[in-house]
């Protein structure tokens, strides 16, 4: 993996995905990082989780008492309270991931098993180019990183959360039960057409109200199939939606912000401002100016 996904990829990944969906559970992603030089750290601890592959280079991986080799392909679980340290002469390319359950957003059986997580034995593990932890975790950095006017946040949250199942998985296996299985298969049709409409019509209000006529159903019925399938609000999805079309704009084209506000569906350009720097934690001038040229190398994520 060269380093511009490394760099790119996370910075796309930490500015979208700081919430991954899973079947009744949520996670919140404190940061997804990059480096493609990592030498010594201090002897430390967190109090989340954060899962380490290394791309190339060798070093070593201590974790409380023990001490493990660190090749290409190697994936290490650092859980949360357990002093580790990672050390190597001539650097390590990494990609990794700090993240922990929301509780109060999750079933018990999530509970049960992300408190299995933290007594998990087996915390580094090899692996092959073919493994599918390794090949989502690849992939969803190269997607992140590659400039397309098809990149959306869903794309990159569905590959996060297919991500993050398989990892899971991978250090501690637990069976998939009927009620997920169910749950999969009868996402609502409705729904999906109610959400390309919203896409391909962004720069209109999009009121619920109007929705719903047009789709034939109640506001109430159309309200809560949001809620229940993509857990979140109308209103929020819509805003979302928008944000993330402007983002797309202020990085692939020439457009004026104004003219960008109105495409996306804001009904003014300071409203626009307001909203997308509180959102993207950027101004859109801002955001434009470091995404354009792939410079942003970090968001914070505490490297």
């Amino acid at each position: 993996m060269a380093t511009t996904p490394l760099v790119f990829g996370k910075s796309f990944l930490n500015q979208l995905i700081q919430r991954i969906l899973l079947d009744n559970a949520t996670f919140h992603v404190h940061y997804w990082g990059g480096v493609p030089n990592h030498y010594d750290t201090l002897l430390h601890k967190h109090a989340f989780f954060e899962v380490c592959f290394v791309v190339d280079g060798e070093g070593y991986y201590i974790d409380g008492n023990q001490k493990y080799s660190l090749v290409p392909n190697t994936i290490f679980l650092s859980r949360p309270g357990v002093l580790h340290q990672i050390k190597s002469e001539d650097g390590l390319k990494l990609i990794y991931l700090a993240f922990e359950l929301i509780e109060t957003e999750s079933c018990e059986e999530w509970i049960r098993i992300m408190k299995k997580a933290e007594q998990c034995s087996n915390v580094v593990l090899y692996v092959t180019d073919d493994t599918p932890v390794a090949l989502l975790w690849k992939s969803l950095y190269l997607q992140a990183a590659k400039p397309s006017h098809a990149l959306t946040k869903e794309t990159l949250a569905n590959l996060s959360s297919s991500f993050l199942y398989v990892l899971l998985q991978t250090f501690i296996p637990f069976p998939q039960n009927d009620k997920q299985k169910v749950q999969l298969e009868t996402k609502s049709p409705l729904l999906n057409q109610v959400k390309l409409h919203i896409r391909d019509n962004l720069s209109g209000t999009l009121k619920l109200t109007d929705i719903a006529e047009h789709f034939h159903v109640s506001k109430r019925h159309l309200s809560r199939l949001f809620v229940e399938e993509l857990r979140e609000t109308y209103t929020d999805f819509v805003q979302n939606e928008r944000l993330q079309h402007a983002a797309t704009l202020l990085k692939m084209t020439q457009l004026p912000i104004k003219d960008i506000a109105f495409e996306s569906g804001f009904s003014s350009v300071h409203y626009f401002t307001r909203v997308f720097t509180s959102s993207m934690r950027h101004s859109p001038g801002r955001f434009r100016t470091l995404y354009k040229h792939n410079e942003i190398t970090s968001f914070g994520e505490g490297e």
